[in-house]
């Protein structure tokens, strides 16, 4: 044989057993991305799950029902509810004689006796 065809012989037997590395390498990774799309798609079920539960848990009448029975919570009523003035609102309602608001108006539920009267309810208080 001549020095040719040797190394033709030795390249054609390199790039053979590159070959047959780099297939070997690409069904290893091809494996690992499909565990990697099942895991995503296991995840993407649970996630779908609990935030069903979390929608069915925070239902407003089991809200409620949690609030009263285990925190004994009660519903605010005019004979518990405090009232308590506030003088820094009072300070900061006008300024300059013109009136001023810093933020969205405050409802009030109760006549007030002047402006700075803010409700505080106290759930189980005595008036």
């Amino acid at each position: 044989m001549s020095r040719v065809n040797v190394v033709l012989l030795l390249a054609v037997m390199a790039s053979a057993l590159y070959l047959v590395r780099t297939q070997y390498e690409s069904r290893q990774l091809f494996g690992e991305l499909e565990k990697a799309n099942n895991e995503a798609r296991r995840l993407e079920v649970e996630f779908e799950r609990l935030q069903v539960e979390k929608r069915a848990q925070a239902t407003p009448l089991r809200v409620e029902k949690m609030a009263r029975q285990q925190l004994q919570m009660q519903s605010a009523t005019p004979g518990i509810t405090q009232y308590v003035s506030d003088p820094e609102a009072k300070a900061s309602a006008s300024v300059g004689g013109v009136e001023r608001s810093d933020g969205p108006p405050r409802a009030s539920s109760a006549p007030s006796g002047g402006s700075g009267d803010t409700p505080v309810r106290r759930v189980g208080a005595t008036p």
